[in-house]
């Protein structure tokens, strides 16, 4: 008797030790996707990601011409890896440029029954769809969905559109789901052929075949709770609540840097009226959140990546007190639906911009990312993938169960 007991205290030492040695495994790795000076753009811009249901990764950017500027000309790209990110193909244009009319913000959507939506907008003028039935090898020809948008005109009368960027989302219903901003020029505003702004989302109930409008979510010199004045509301990501309701996150020019928030039943109406979470720096930049786990895995996990330069505050961006520095971009991970921010790491201190994020099957967690060697004058982006884990992202005080 005493045997077998020695024998099964040795195998609960070894489990509890294999168990201990797999939940302290931090991970983390890069790898540089997109680089202008290698691939032949000016720049690259505006990464978008998603994981198809069988778990290839897809890779999106703009590969930029010209001075890299928004209104210039510029290809749609994609990378793809069927290995977990360990290798990728070459990359391809998949939305060619249209000579004088930027091609720009990709918006993927995976679909749980295989296919990979993906919508962008041309001249910010028209948006198109296409689709992939076999993992982003091929793609469909575009389909103009600019009647959605039109939809608005008679509660907001657009001269500018924009999709996303970054992913948009599947509901558990089935639903797709994409944020989207809008905007009537005002040209004696500092860039004022992007501002004033508005925030909404647009969505298909029937796997992208066709596209309908959602409410305005915001709009500029709309007041906040707690009083403050919402400036430019724009690029906004969306995220699923466990309780089935969606959360937006905005970009915003608001004097109170702080990223913006509200939440839908449905995503498409009922939205509460926006806040600003006071845990979310924003120095005025797009920025990325996304699902970890839920109440399969029995811990609720979201995590946000923004340029986080909250420590530089004091210095602007384009001579405008509320634009500060792109740098920092840090990832934050939540336990509680977003409501706080339990810990942060810093993916990249230097120059950086834009990201986008995935999770696969098993918890590994993709940030796509942008670079930069120069200061904010220099926009010459460069595209990083970047993969970790709960364990390297909390310094072992979390692991994917």
């Amino acid at each position: 008797m005493k045997q077998f007991i020695a024998i099964g205290i040795l195998f609960s030492l070894i489990f509890f030790s294999a168990r201990v040695q797999a939940q302290s495994a931090a991970f983390s790795d890069t790898a540089l996707l997109f680089e202008p000076d290698r691939d032949g753009y000016t720049m690259f811009h505006v990464p978008a990601l998603t994981i198809s249901a069988k778990g290839t990764i897809l890779a999106f950017a703009e590969g930029r011409y010209g001075k890299g500027k928004d209104w210039d000309d510029m290809d749609l790209l994609m990378r793809r890896s069927t290995d977990g990110g360990h290798t990728w193909e070459p990359f391809r244009v998949i939305i060619p440029r249209t000579k004088g009319k930027p091609t720009s913000n990709i918006t993927p959507v995976a679909d749980k029954n295989g296919t990979i939506h993906l919508l962008y907008h041309v001249n910010y003028a028209n948006a198109y769809y296409i689709q992939s039935e076999d993992e982003g090898r091929t793609w469909s020809a575009p389909v103009d969905i600019t009647y959605v948008f039109n939809g608005f005109k008679t509660a907001y009368d657009w001269k500018v559109l924009a999709t996303g960027p970054a992913h948009g989302i599947q509901l558990k219903s089935g639903r797709l789901l994409v944020p989207v901003w809008l905007c009537i020029p005002n040209k004696n505003i500092p860039g004022g052929d992007h501002r004033p702004s508005c925030v909404a989302t647009i969505y298909s109930d029937d796997h992208g075949k066709t596209w309908q409008r959602g409410d305005i979510i915001t709009d500029n010199g709309d007041i906040a709770a707690g009083g403050d004045t919402i400036i430019n509301p724009n690029e906004s990501i969306v995220v699923q609540l466990t309780d089935g309701s969606i959360m937006i996150n905005m970009r915003n020019e608001s004097l109170i840097n702080r990223r913006l928030i509200s939440v839908s039943p449905d995503g498409i109406s009922g939205w509460s009226r926006p806040h600003f979470d006071m845990d979310l720096f924003e120095p005025v930049c797009m920025a990325s959140i996304i699902r970890v786990s839920g109440r399969k895995h029995k811990k609720s996990r979201i995590i946000f990546v923004n340029p986080d330069s909250r420590n530089n505050a004091t210095q602007i961006r384009k001579r405008q007190a509320v634009y500060k520095p792109r740098e920092n971009v840090t990832a934050r991970i939540s336990y509680d639906e977003g409501k706080t921010w339990a810990a942060h790491r810093s993916l990249y201190p230097g120059g950086s911009g834009y990201s986008d994020l995935a999770v696969d099957k098993n918890g590994m967690i993709y940030c796509l990312y942008e670079i930069r060697d120069g200061d904010d004058n220099d926009w010459k982006y460069r595209i990083i993938m970047h993969r970790f884990n709960l364990e390297w992202l909390t310094n072992g005080k979390d692991y994917f169960h």
